[in-house]
Parts: structure tokens; sequence; C-alpha cells
């Protein structure tokens, strides 16, 4: 009786979602927090340093970040599966494609859809910021597609963290910053590396717990690359640098109130370098994009209020 149930749990374990539960899962959900945050943090040090707050702006940043960020993880499924990326040893989420659910064309279709509604926010972005807003936006698109794609995917070599930190810090919180100030400053720069950052933990994260099924198909990711000890110790580094420059005497008036996230980061490097890599490390990637939700966060509050 037992077993049979057991049997019973798995095979709806094995069946896909229906319908929007599908393509929910295929956009990765615990990832879309990664284009939230630093639209939000660069919107609010734009607020505070330029006095006013334009509303159109941020929406459009903040929808083609999210889309940019979903037909990235949807290219990236349909890369992965086709070159034999996500085998049976990888311990991370489903993935769509690799398990047949749904067709490569379909995925790649979906990807398509986001990158192409991506450019109608960002023209419009571009009405409102000019040349630097297109450039920006070009070169999101192109990486968002380069990051799994090409000869030379940037996911299958060691600079995949500082693809994040570019793209989900100093150019998404300086393209944000620059939609309501007109202009960049150096606060900008500080407050786009601390949320990259943050942003490179969760790759790191990703990158430590499959670093045996990577290795087999021939990634050489950063984790890779340093080891299981250095790993650790870089993604510390990447958790609580943040902190450092968001209340050093260069990081944005307010910035002290992200303190209250400390002791979530502080958990979050106990939890990475004391339990064993598997399953388990979806939840701490999950929460490492949260982290960076709440430092964007908090830090929104230190400059408004």
């Amino acid at each position: 009786m037992a077993s049979s149930l057991a049997e019973d749990e798995a095979s709806r374990a094995d069946r896909p979602p229906a319908g929007w539960r599908l393509w929910w899962l295929a956009i990765r959900p615990r990832t879309l927090t990664m284009a939230v945050a630093p639209v939000l943090a660069g919107t609010a040090l734009g607020w505070a340093e330029a006095g006013h707050f334009d509303p159109r702006p941020f929406l459009a940043a903040l929808g083609g970040a999210l889309l940019i960020q979903a037909g990235t993880n949807l290219h990236n499924d349909v890369a992965d599966a086709l070159r034999g990326g996500d085998q049976p040893l990888r311990q991370g989420p489903p993935r769509v494609t690799a398990l047949g659910w749904v067709t490569p064309g379909r995925v790649r279709a979906a990807a398509l859809v986001c990158f192409g509604l991506a450019c109608l926010f960002g023209l419009y972005l571009v009405t409102l910021g000019g040349l630097p807003i297109l450039a920006l936006g070009l070169a999101s698109l192109a990486g968002g597609w380069c990051y799994s794609g090409g000869a030379r995917p940037i996911a299958y070599g060691p600079f995949g963290e500082v693809f994040v930190i570019a793209f989900f810090g100093l150019g998404a919180v300086g393209g944000s910053y620059y939609l309501q100030a007109h202009g960049l400053s150096l606060s900008a720069v500080i407050v786009g590396l601390a949320v990259g950052l943050v942003a490179a933990a969760v790759l790191m994260a990703n990158n430590y717990r499959d670093m045996e099924a990577d290795r087999l198909i021939g990634r050489r990711t950063l984790a890779i690359r340093a080891g299981l000890r250095n790993s650790q110790a870089l993604y510390a580094v990447m958790v609580l640098a943040p902190f450092v420059l968001l209340v050093g005497p260069t990081g944005p008036a307010g910035g002290w109130l992200v303190l209250g996230a400390l002791p979530m980061a502080i958990s979050l490097i106990r939890r990475f370098t004391t339990e064993a890599r598997g399953p388990a490390f979806n939840i701490i990637l999950g929460t490492t994009a949260r982290l960076q939700l709440l430092i964007s966060g908090l830090l929104t509050l230190g400059l408004i209020l």
C-alpha cells in the first residue's frame, strides 16, 4: 500500500504543470527579483538626488527588465537542453525543454516574444532618455541572448558573475538612475556594484550546486575554477561587500538602513558553507535573490524617507 502511494506521488511529480503554470515555471520566478531590485534601487537613488520622481520611466524600465530576465531564462532553458546541459545529475528545479514538457521551438519562440516586448518598452525609454538608454538597451538584449547562445556562451565560462554584476547591477541601476536624474553619479556606481554583487551571489549558488554536472558537459564556471573552499569565500564576499559599500563613507545617504538585512546575509553564508550541495541549495539560491530585493527595498526606504 505504501509503495503504491509513493508511486502515485512520483507519477504526479513527473506530470508537467498545465497552462500558465508551465510557463511560470519556465521563466524561473525565483530569479525575477533580480530584475526588480536594481530598477527599484536606481530609481530611488535618482529620485533622492534629483529631487523628483517620474513614474513613467520607472514602470517602463521595470517591465523591460522583467521581460529581459524572463527571455534570458527561457533562452537558457532551451540552449542548455540542446547542448546537453540539463543532465540527470543536475540538482536544480525542472527545466521544461530538457524534460520534454515543451518543444525547443516553442520555448525559443517564447524567449523571442519576451525580447520583442522588452524592445517596445525600450523604445519608449529611448524617447525619455535618448542615446545612452538605447545603447544600454541594445547591450542588455545582446547580453541576454549571448549568455547561453553562440559558440562561447557566457554561462559556460568563468565570467558569468562579472556579466551579472555588469548588467543586473551597474547597467540596470545606472540606467534607472539616469532616467530620473538625467546623468550619473558616484553613488549610482556604488549602488549598482552593491546590488550586482548580490545578484552574482545568486549565480554562484547556482553554479556551486551544479559543479559536477557542469564539469561533465565542459562548463568551466567560476565555481569550478575556484573550487569548493574558494567558492564559499567568494560567496561570502559577494554577500557582505554590499553592506560595506552602502554603509561606508562613500555610500548614499540613508544607506545605513540596509544593515537590517545583515542577519539574513550572515545566515546565508553559514548555510552556504555548512550544508551539503544538492537540492537544498535551491532554497539558498532563492533566499539569496530575496536578500538582494530586501537590500534594495531597505535602501529605497532610507533614500526616500
